[in-house]
């Protein structure tokens, strides 16, 4: 299996800790420099993560670990987590279009409505997962608390939201930490 990717996505990012155990060749590109050309022969979409296994490429996270969980035999998500995941991408995609939107140098603070859509969906969807937290939905180290991990980092790696009322997604990655696994996932040594 070939995952081709980078060490600052937070998509990547849980892809590698699910296949943690697995043996896998990581390529990270960059993907809005030299590594452009390589993800374009990949992938239509220039979306990453994509898994090539064999013959079977695959694009995209949620994807990639469907695919992985059924190659292992484990059982499907359920509904609950299905939904976790959903509240998880959509705060992630939001934290995405404002970094890139900001990195294009576009004013993301100004009051405009495509951004404050942005930032409201961020803020009410990390409520309602540190709600989720607090009631120990991600007690259990499995698919959607990596992503719920892969989240919370980024987004404080990236300085993208203020955590005052959902510290406790905080501590959940505080507790997550120190993981091995994870460690060597860091965007911040990587």
């Amino acid at each position: 299996m070939k995952l081709i990717g980078s060490t600052t996505s937070p998509y990547v990012r849980r892809i590698r800790l699910l296949l943690a155990d697995n043996d896998y060749e990581f390529v990270n590109l960059d993907i809005y420099g030299e590594g452009r050309d390589e993800l374009r022969r990949h992938n239509p979409a220039l979306k990453i993560p994509m898994l090539i296994d064999g013959d079977q490429e695959v694009y995209d996270s949620r994807v990639i670990a469907r695919y992985f969980s059924e190659q292992q035999g484990l059982s499907p998500l359920t509904w609950d987590q299905e939904n976790q995941l959903t509240l998880i991408d959509a705060a992630n995609d939001s934290a995405v279009i404002l970094l890139l939107s900001s990195r294009s140098g576009i004013d993301t603070s100004e009051n405009l409505m495509f951004f404050n859509l942005q930032r409201e969906r961020i803020m009410l969807t990390m409520r309602t997962l540190a709600a989720m937290v607090d009631e120990g939905l991600f007690h259990e180290w499995n698919y959607p608390a990596i992503c719920l991990y892969s989240l919370v980092d980024w987004v404080d790696f990236r300085g993208l939201v203020d955590f005052t009322g959902v510290e406790s997604l905080l501590s959940f990655r505080d507790h997550h930490r120190d993981n091995a696994v994870v460690s060597r996932t860091d965007p911040r040594t990587s």
